[in-house]
């Protein structure tokens, strides 16, 4: 008998184990989803796309073309800038604005009035940030997005750009060192001296303006440039405002006036005379009486 309840007790703790084990399992695998969900949204507008491995030669300018929707664009507006100082970048610009689609006003009563305004909020930003994290700053501002129309990533590769640059700037400079030589040693007239200090000129110019370029070129690969267009749902304001306007603001002209006291004045007359023609009878009768009265009275005193 102690042997069966012993198996019982055994077999009992054994299948509580089981039970348990898989609960917890479903319970990982519920809580699982929803944050893979939530990371593969976010991934979905990021790009690890020609990303500068080190070592490599190459140079990226690197760009990114952002338009979704949010639930409010003025904390979107500062969470997109927090983000930005946060990851070391700046904002360039930034536009943010509430565009009217219709107003009108309702009145209430005789003093107060319901202005309504149906418009819709939008912003333009532009930031630059830190090459390397540009992928990092998408996905930061991915967190921000409640519907997302497109999003473009560009790299264009300007490596051999910025070395022919660079040899150009070193042609430059060898030819400047020919002609200030020229100049020194073998220019006497004074029209072969100011020809070829118009050479060196051009020259300088043209080794400045290849510096000038593969700077900028270097700094936009330095710093990729983002631009985002963000908007949210249609808003509406009502706003109950009271009529100043006293009863005299609504008073016609003197003129206006004058013709609807004549315009009152002969209508009042024609319903005199209307009136009187509806009592022609009760007229005639007492004409009548009168006369009558008048008859009879004069034969008494006779």
């Amino acid at each position: 008998m102690n042997k069966i309840a012993k198996s019982s007790l055994v077999l009992l703790t054994f299948s509580s184990l089981i039970i348990s084990c898989k609960k917890s399992e479903a319970l990982s695998e519920e809580s699982a989803a929803p944050t893979s969900v939530v990371t593969a949204a976010r991934d979905s507008i990021s790009s690890s796309a020609a990303v500068e491995k080190e070592g490599s030669d190459r140079k990226f300018v690197r760009t990114a073309d952002i338009k979704f929707k949010v639930k409010n664009v003025t904390q979107t507006t500062y969470a997109i800038e927090n983000i930005t100082n946060k990851f070391d970048g700046f904002v360039t610009y930034t536009n943010l604005q509430s565009n009217v689609i219709d107003e009108f006003e309702t009145k209430i009563s005789q003093d107060s009035t319901l202005e309504t305004t149906r418009y819709n909020v939008e912003n333009n930003i532009t930031i630059r940030v830190p090459n390397k994290r540009l992928d990092t700053v998408i996905k930061c501002i991915a967190k921000q997005i409640d519907f997302l129309n497109y999003r473009v990533i560009k790299a264009d590769d300007v490596s051999l750009k910025m070395l022919s640059n660079q040899l150009a700037q070193e042609r430059s400079t060898n030819k400047e060192k020919r002609v200030e030589k020229a100049i020194d040693t073998k220019g006497k007239k004074i029209n072969d001296v100011i020809s070829a200090e118009n050479d060196l000129a051009n020259q300088k110019e043209q080794k400045d303006l290849a510096k000038l370029e593969n700077l900028s070129m270097q700094d936009q690969i330095n710093f990729s440039t983002l631009t985002i267009q963000i908007y949210q749902d249609e808003s509406v304001k009502q706003a109950m405002v009271a009529n100043t306007k006293d009863y005299n603001y609504y008073k016609p002209n003197i003129g206006i006036r004058l013709l609807d006291s004549l315009k009152t004045g002969w209508n009042v007359l024609l319903d005199i005379i209307v009136f009187f023609v509806q009592i022609w009878w009760l007229i005639a009768l007492s004409a009548l009486g009168f006369f009558l009265f008048k008859k009879y009275y004069q034969k008494e005193n006779v």
